[in-house]
């Protein structure tokens, strides 16, 4: 006859073999355990991709899905064409699984998912190729530091929108200052020569874009680019028709030459 105590200890040791067994399993397969605990927290459907709109956007049937976490090149800009090419190839006419987040739908009534072919999160995959910057309007998920970590590697490796720009100014133009409260972005010159800044541009990780215009930035000099409607100045320009450019709760900031090639990129 087996005494309880005896009996009850045995247990304990058997319960905490087990969960030492537990926790070495799911060091060793930790990719596995961690996507089977996102499937498990996530709330996701089933979905039939009928048509690409573009490099983030697609059609379900009856309802739009716009990708979450990406910002993909619109109409006319650098590498649109290749972005929406890549989703084509990769999910036209299949089934996907669609993944939510915080929030199921945007102002345009469009679904907001991420889109899973197999075990690929396509979303991922357009960072890592150099299709799409990462872009979390409503807040960091539990993604975030995922794809931030792609756009990282694609900075690397130099490819596509993360191809390191050139330009003889671009080694050379810094950002000085950029000051979310007060909406003003600072450029400074640290070249020996003047640097030609004409059809540059300041974009954000969304659709918000300052063009510059014929501009010449002076060696050693500064520029300061601001929100509002004045004139343009040799030292101050103004990115019109904006609510606001600089999101106080965190953005990115992507400065790129007249060939849209990345000069540099600031998170905050």
């Amino acid at each position: 006859m087996v005494k309880k105590g005896k009996g009850k200890r045995k247990i304990k040791t058997e319960t905490k073999i087990l969960i030492v067994a537990l926790i070495v399993l799911f060091i060793i397969n930790y990719p596995f355990f961690d996507n089977l605990l996102k499937n498990f927290l996530d709330e996701s459907q089933p979905a039939f991709v009928e048509r690409v709109i573009d490099g983030d956007t697609i059609d379900i049937g009856n309802s739009t899905v716009r990708l979450l976490g990406i910002n993909t090149p619109e109409r006319g800009e650098i590498y649109y064409s290749e972005a929406k090419e890549f989703l084509e190839r990769e999910i036209s006419n299949k089934n996907v699984t669609l993944g939510f987040s915080k929030e199921r739908y945007d102002r345009y009534d469009r679904i907001l998912a991420y889109v899973f072919f197999g075990n690929r999160n396509i979303n991922l995959e357009l960072i890592e190729n150099g299709f799409a910057n990462y872009y979390f309007p409503s807040g960091k998920d539990r993604y975030y530091d995922e794809f931030a970590d792609a756009w990282r590697n694609c900075i690397n490796n130099n490819v596509n929108l993360c191809e390191a720009s050139t330009n003889s100014c671009a080694s050379c133009v810094e950002l000085k200052k950029l000051d979310a409260k007060n909406d003003k972005i600072v450029l400074y010159n640290g070249c020996s020569f003047q640097c030609d800044l004409t059809d540059w541009i300041i974009k954000d990780e969304g659709r918000k874009k300052f063009v510059f215009p014929r501009f010449l930035l002076n060696n050693g000099g500064e520029v300061s680019i601001v929100n509002g409607s004045k004139t343009d100045t040799s030292s101050l320009l103004y990115w019109r028709n904006e609510s606001y450019i600089l999101t106080e709760t965190g953005d990115t900031i992507f400065l790129r030459d007249s060939f849209g090639k990345l000069v540099l990129w600031k998170s905050y």
